[in-house]
């Protein structure tokens, strides 16, 4: 659904917050392509079945700059969210700190990103 919300063939999600890290970039439906594509060999990994029919594949890669206040945060959300929805999950990560990111994510020094929608007192 990102990809068509990017290409304008969709009205829903179109002001997700965290599509504007897509649409920043200079070709933002390859970006999204991307980053699906790393989400796809994932999947992969683990055994779950994913449609590789709807992924572009492309040459050449890139890196979307992510920064570190952000994935701090998302990485926050992720384990409020765990804590309650799955016990399990949660006490695998309840102890990590050292984060890996997604593969087109160029990790850089800086906040939470501006267009993160961050709850009062969050």
């Amino acid at each position: 659904m990102a990809r068509k919300v990017l290409q304008g063939e969709t009205k829903g999600y179109r002001n997700h917050p965290q599509l504007i890290r897509f649409r920043l970039q200079k070709d933002p439906v390859k970006a999204v392509e991307m980053y699906l594509y790393e989400v796809l060999c994932e999947a992969n990994r683990r055994g779950y079945r994913f449609d590789a029919s709807k992924i572009k594949v492309h040459s050449r890669a890139i890196k979307i700059p992510v920064t570190e206040g952000q994935i701090t945060y998302e990485f926050l959300h992720l384990k409020s969210k765990l804590k309650i929805r799955n016990a399990d999950a949660y006490k695998r990560l309840k102890a990590e700190t050292l984060l890996q990111v997604h593969p087109v994510f160029d990790r850089v020094k800086g906040d939470v990103e501006s267009w993160e929608v961050v709850p009062a007192g969050g």
